[in-house]
């Protein structure tokens, strides 16, 4: 008896083992390709060093170096979800974490303000269907007749007056409302600008493009008053 209990212990090591190592390995190809898509970004004026990689794979930290007039020390880093260990994996899917891309970077023209933007997405759904009713197209009839259409942006501050340099960056930031970002921050300390995104936008070296070209227009237009 106490030799099948040793045999069960020691395949239920091995697959615990064959999980870890399955699933470090997966985690770290899929941060590796991302930082590749990057690199391939920055057109041959950027370099990805320093990967330092923590919390069982599930977190990266890496150094990006840029030939930028708009970024200094800036630093990426890499949030997966905890796949190889599975109670928090679990955890994780139960919570619905996002895994992201988060960039801070410090500017060559710091902002003058500090600016919190968080993103959430609201959705609405119809009631019960009822009876005699049925749906054509995005217009709903029968008892109740629905009309559909895609709103602007609605931006909700905690400030009353609004100040007008920020403007320009609240204007970018709508233009790319497309863009599942997570959140920006501006500051007029080190770091001057960080942003996370989600990391499932990035699928490609041209996705990887758009994304650098976002942050370069945001810190562009932070810093509009300045030069």
């Amino acid at each position: 008896m106490a030799r099948f209990l040793l045999i069960d212990v020691g395949v239920a090591l091995a697959l615990c083992f064959l999980w870890y190592a399955w699933f470090v390995r997966y985690n770290r190809r899929r941060a590796g390709n991302v930082l590749q898509w990057v690199q391939a970004a920055c057109l041959g004026k950027g370099r990805v060093a320093d990967l330092r990689w923590q919390a069982s794979s599930s977190r990266l930290k890496a150094t990006l170096h840029l030939s930028s007039r708009w970024f200094d020390d800036a630093r990426l880093t890499i949030r997966l979800l905890p796949r190889p260990l599975p109670v928090q994996w679990v955890l994780s899917r139960w919570r619905q974490q996002q895994e992201t891309l988060t960039f801070e970077a410090n500017m060559g023209f710091p902002p003058g303000f500090h600016l919190d933007v968080i993103r959430h997405r609201w959705s609405g759904y119809s009631g019960p269907k009822k009876p005699g009713t049925k749906k054509t197209g995005e217009v709903l009839t029968g008892n109740r007749a629905w009309t559909i259409s895609r709103p602007g942006p609605v931006i909700l501050t905690t400030k009353e007056d609004w100040p007008v340099e920020l403007s320009p960056v609240v204007n970018a930031l709508a233009t790319w409302r497309d863009k599942d970002f997570v959140g920006v921050r501006f500051n007029s300390t080190a770091p001057h600008f960080t942003a996370t995104v989600a990391l499932e936008n990035l699928s490609d070296q041209q996705a990887a493009a758009s994304l650098l070209g976002l942050f370069r227009e945001l810190a562009a237009s932070s810093s509009a008053k300045q030069h």
